[in-house]
């Protein structure tokens, strides 16, 4: 059973078949995946994205929602955790909304009930949010959100044919 979660303004579900379209339409938008990992062309390819949802859900490796508004249940982003190491308890945390909505504290708000999810049910002790360094709009949400920032990881991925350094944050569960 798919955990469905809930915040004020939003619900936080599982993303459907029926999603494709929105993950599209957000994983081909310039402004969205500029410092993202994944860029779609054609609508075909966004299969891919969701067989690794999927996938990850299966393997226990990680889980993903898509974000909506209580009252419409249409995506307007997703956001999650993948990389999980269940030895360690650490888990990577990721987000995307479409850019309508940005700037209404969506994001934050859909992230704090995941942290919560992931401390208080999935028993993780360590978030870890890694953003491209020149992201300062996701580096400034993760400082909002209690992410404690612990360094950079210089060159650490090739993107564009180009090296990009990464930053480093962390969030503990200290209960």
């Amino acid at each position: 059973m798919f955990p469905e979660l809930k915040t004020d303004r939003l619900i936080l579900r599982k993303i459907l078949s029926e999603d494709r379209l929105i993950i599209f339409k957000g994983l081909s938008n310039e402004k969205v995946i500029k410092y993202y990992d994944i860029s779609f062309k054609n609508l075909e390819d966004v299969q891919i994205q969701m067989d690794w949802f999927e996938e990850i859900q299966n393997n226990e490796t990680g889980i993903w929602w898509g974000i909506a508004f209580k009252n419409s249940k249409e995506l307007i982003g997703a956001c999650g955790f993948n990389d999980c190491q269940k030895e360690h308890k650490k888990i990577e945390i990721g987000a995307w909304l479409l850019p309508e909505y940005w700037g209404k504290g969506i994001i934050c708000e859909a992230i704090n009930n995941i942290i919560e999810y992931a401390f208080d049910t999935m028993g993780i002790h360590r978030i870890e949010g890694i953003v491209e360094t020149n992201n300062i709009k996701c580096k400034k949400l993760l400082d909002k959100l209690n992410f404690v920032y612990e360094g950079t990881l210089k060159d650490a991925e090739i993107k564009n044919g180009q090296y990009i350094s990464l930053s480093c944050y962390s969030k503990i569960n200290l209960i």
